[in-house]
């Protein structure tokens, strides 16, 4: 799996994670999906999130990880999946109010969220029974417990 990855800082958040970290879940998410890969991830604070949360979701407030997938037009071969878009501040704030370490629920936001470009979701029972054991697999792999388990 070749992975070109572009990171964007754009967060004054402590213990953000580095771009290998990022790089190794997201290549675990991709998993044999792809041969290569092109993703951005943009790592902000909450008024970026909550301003294209709302912009793009319309939802005004800010959330732990957005997905934008590359369409490409008909007939056009791309390596490209898309950007996602996390909120430091949420995510920490989540894995406190969760028990859960900080790495492990960034993992967990990265391999979301690829797994949205790739096409997933969670909208239908089924899909997000389908989207979760996906995600509980790749994470198990990364030696992540299941982000499911209360």
């Amino acid at each position: 799996m070749q992975l070109e990855l572009d990171v964007q800082y754009a967060s004054t958040a402590p213990d953000l994670p580095d771009e290998a970290e990022l790089a190794r879940w997201a290549t675990a998410a991709l998993r044999d999906e792809r041969t290569e890969a092109e993703l951005s991830v943009r790592i902000v604070d909450e008024p970026e999130s909550q301003a294209l949360n709302r912009d793009y979701r319309g939802n005004d407030k800010p959330t732990n990880v957005l997905s934008f997938p590359f369409e490409a037009p008909p007939g056009v071969e791309s390596a490209l999946l898309g950007d996602l878009v996390i909120c430091a501040p949420v995510v920490a704030r989540e894995a406190a109010e969760q028990g859960k370490p900080l790495s492990a629920h960034w993992a967990h936001m990265v391999v979301h969220g690829v797994l949205h470009l790739l096409g997933y979701d969670h909208e239908e029972d089924a899909d997000a029974e389908r989207m979760e054991a996906l995600e509980v697999e790749v994470l198990a792999g990364l030696g992540v417990a299941d982000p499911y388990i209360e």
